[in-house]
């Protein structure tokens, strides 16, 4: 499991963590049922408190993406079709709202920015 943690990036620590773990279980680079690496070993890795560790993988439990079994670890939870597509309806909004304000800030009409998306959609 690679995860990279960035002075540079304005989010908190925890916050990295969590988003990079889900991105690697929505693409698949972690599959259900994969064992992640303990809370402590994932701290001595990165070099950051077991107490951060903990939170990140409190927050994936959360919201459905870990499972933990009591003294066997944490482990990939089983997709769940609606959760994984609201997470990618979740990143489709947060992508297009920055398109919105480019375009606002930038006088692109609706129009033109509504036909850059069918132009870009097109494409893929």
């Amino acid at each position: 499991m690679d995860i990279f943690i960035s002075n540079a990036d304005g989010r908190p620590i925890y916050e990295q963590i969590v988003r990079q773990i889900k991105e690697q279980i929505l693409s698949g680079k972690l599959q259900e049922g994969e064992m992640l690496p303990s809370m402590r070993l994932l701290a001595r890795e990165l070099r950051i408190s077991v107490i951060t560790t903990k939170r990140a993988y409190e927050e994936l439990e959360r919201e459905g993406f870990l499972d933990t079994m009591a003294g066997k670890g944490c482990f990939v939870a089983r997709k769940n079709l609606e959760l994984v597509r609201e997470e990618q309806l979740r990143r489709a909004e947060d992508g297009l709202q920055k398109a919105v304000d480019a375009a606002r800030i930038g006088n692109i009409s609706l129009e033109e920015l509504t036909e850059m998306l069918r132009t870009l959609y097109r494409e893929i």
